[in-house]
């Protein structure tokens, strides 16, 4: 198995002026991407807006990820649904594409009632692309909040391609149990941005996020900080991040993003209702605060 290292970028789905996906715009990000040093993509996740995607329309995407990376990527494709039918077609088809793993977070309208109820959902997900690695998008978003330490000792009797947790919670204290379970077999990459110090100093090795797709160079510059132990520029360039974040939270995580793809010439258009596109004034605010974040030219 596989442990990802450094930062896996969560892409928008880009969409054109009339809410179509914008394919070409994926070629461009995916070349972005690759220039700014990231390692890998988590494709149609909370960022990627795959819940608000039709399933021809998922595995399009999915498709034009894994020629648009021409293997330079490491590729998670997101194949939850809200439908267990929609979600194991989409597993199926991601099963034939040339990536790293499936994934998918828990199903947010009938939960999971147990560590058990949420493996069991799990090992059928993850039966359906046997050729693959799978990793359990455990987020709070979801609903889902269950145990991940037990999640990944019981799951580890009953998914064999098991690759671990996409970890979106600022529990370090749960994140430390999952890098240790089953003896630190699985690999647990960490899901919010604005806690990646701390996740390094609890030893992890790679992040997931949605602002590794604009601010991948001032991201690694702080892993570089710290791996050479300069915790002042690690503080001092979190004050950045710190200004990002304030954006999003301001704005909204994806409308925002958005955006801020512009600032790199990537037209990723506006986000699919429910989530609300942002007025003309809103995007030159938003402009405006991400460059003077600093990170952003």
């Amino acid at each position: 198995m596989k442990k990802l290292t450094g930062l896996i970028a969560a892409p928008h789905t880009p969409f054109d002026s009339s809410n179509n996906v914008n394919f070409e715009e994926i070629d461009k990000i995916a070349k972005h991407l690759i220039k700014d040093g990231v390692k890998g993509i988590y494709v149609c996740g909370t960022t990627g807006e795959g819940i608000h995607c039709s399933v021809e329309e998922r595995k399009a995407i999915a498709e034009r990820w894994v020629s648009a990376s021409n293997n330079q990527l490491d590729i998670i494709v997101h194949t939850g649904a809200l439908s267990i039918i929609d979600t194991l077609e989409l597993t199926r088809h991601a099963d034939t594409l040339d990536i790293l793993a499936t994934s998918a977070i828990g199903p947010c309208f009938f939960k999971p009632g147990s560590v058990a109820d949420l493996v069991e959902y799990c090992a059928t997900i993850a039966a359906a692309a046997p050729s693959k690695g799978f990793y359990y998008y455990h987020s709070g978003m979801s609903g889902v909040n269950l145990n991940m330490e037990e999640f990944l000792i019981q799951a580890d009797k009953h998914i064999p391609n098991l690759s671990g947790l996409k970890f979106n919670s600022g529990d370090l204290y749960e994140y430390q149990r999952c890098l240790r379970a089953c003896d630190g077999k699985f690999d647990i990459p960490f899901g919010v941005d604005e806690h990646l110090p701390g996740a390094l100093a609890v030893g992890a090795k790679s992040a997931v996020g949605s602002t590794y797709n604009y601010a991948a160079p001032h991201f690694n510059s702080i892993i570089e900080a710290f791996n050479r132990g300069d915790q002042e520029a690690v503080f001092n360039k979190m004050t950045n991040v710190i200004e990002l974040i304030r954006v999003l939270v301001d704005f909204g995580g994806v409308a925002a993003g958005k955006v801020a793809m512009e600032l790199h010439d990537i037209n990723a258009g506006d986000p699919r209702l429910p989530l609300m596109p942002l007025t003309a004034e809103q995007k030159v605010t938003v402009a405006t605060r991400m460059r003077n974040a600093g990170f952003i030219q």
